[in-house]
């Protein structure tokens, strides 16, 4: 019996590497002694083997066998695209 890949679904937060890209998880938990939902977020450097991914899309990325040091993902597929440049312009203009 094939056991079932992990996947989860986040935002990338960095491709400035080849065929890499960082993608942020965020998960919340709530505190079993205090009852309060606590956010837990966590970094995996993850496969792009066609550099498809840009920052600030939201993609979902599947457990796989190791592929470097820390790469153990790789992103299946991308599931909303980040908005375009004018946002990012917009918000230097501002600053």
């Amino acid at each position: 019996m094939k056991e079932q890949k992990k996947k989860l679904t986040g935002f990338v937060v960095s491709d400035k590497m080849d065929k890499t890209v960082v993608v942020r998880v965020e998960t919340s938990k709530r505190h079993r002694l205090y009852h309060k939902v606590v956010k837990h977020v966590r970094r995996y450097k993850v496969h792009d083997e066609n550099n498809e991914c840009r920052v600030g899309d939201r993609v979902l990325i599947v457990e796989c066998r190791p592929l470097s040091k820390d790469k153990t993902w790789v992103v299946e597929q991308i599931v909303r695209i980040a908005q375009s440049e004018p946002q990012l312009v917009e918000a230097e203009a501002q600053s």
